[in-house]
């Protein structure tokens, strides 16, 4: 069986759990060595372990995406693990519960939580592109895909900051691939709807009806799900496809 990244070096930000992990061991199963990056480098490690158990190949580094020298390191040492870089899933973000802010309408926002929002959620995924393209243009082409959300595609209420960060993703995502698309790199998004992580357990816990009647499916998606999509936008399959954003949200955004 011809596996989708066969020979493939890939390197996936905030992978210590959630969608990042399911993605990373996703990765790993079409054929692709991994670079699981997390701030929680234990959790990253465990991920590599659960990698590394099912006979892929993975390494493992902490760091933070919104402080530069920590994302030229993480380049750094996907290239020196594996020679290349071919593949990146820049997924590390938080939640505005993150940035003590659920449930604040945009006026109740401080500067400081709509700033630590920004950082990770936008400016992260900017810094990991930022010295990712260089790699890929050295190589010969690559693909990026970036995690937005449906907040990226429609409003939501008491999350202005969220939801700036995401629509910004998507907006950097179509920029990108404009600019590279003649030089063989690739550059999309996936927009998760509800999905159960780590992340969302808190929302979950309190609004879990509330969030689910608003899903036609009536129910969260899973992460593995998730990692699907990255899998094919990362992979020759989808040859023909950049610049663009595909929602994984049971029919959330069509609703």
């Amino acid at each position: 069986m011809t596996l989708l990244l066969e020979g493939k070096s890939a390197l996936v930000t905030g992978g210590a759990s959630g969608i990042g992990r399911a993605t990373a061991v996703a990765l790993s199963r079409e054929g692709a060595r991994v670079l699981v990056q997390d701030r929680a480098e234990a959790g990253a490690q465990e991920t590599v372990g659960l990698i590394n158990a099912a006979g892929g190949q993975a390494v493992s580094i902490g760091g933070d995406v919104t402080n530069e020298s920590d994302v030229q390191a993480m380049v750094a040492m996907a290239v020196a693990s594996f020679g290349r870089l071919d593949v990146a899933f820049n997924n590390a973000g938080i939640s505005p519960a993150a940035a003590n802010s659920a449930l604040q309408r945009t006026h109740e926002l401080s500067l400081t939580a709509w700033q630590k929002l920004i950082d990770v959620n936008l400016t992260g995924v900017f810094l990991c592109m930022k010295h990712q393209i260089p790699h890929m243009l050295a190589g010969g082409g690559g693909a990026i895909v970036n995690t937005a959300s449906v907040a990226g595609l429609v409003g939501l209420p008491t999350a202005a900051a969220y939801v700036a960060g995401k629509h910004g993703v998507i907006g950097l995502t179509k920029t990108a691939a404009m600019e590279y698309a003649r030089e063989g790199i690739r550059v999309n998004a996936v927009c998760p709807g509800y999905v159960l992580t780590p992340m969302t357990q808190d929302g979950v816990a309190r609004r879990g009806e509330e969030l689910l009647n608003k899903v036609p499916m009536h129910r969260l998606g899973r992460p593995e799900e998730i990692a699907e999509a990255v899998v094919w936008m990362s992979c020759e399959r989808a040859s023909f496809v950049t610049g663009s954003f595909y929602t994984v949200d049971g029919g959330y955004y069509a609703a």
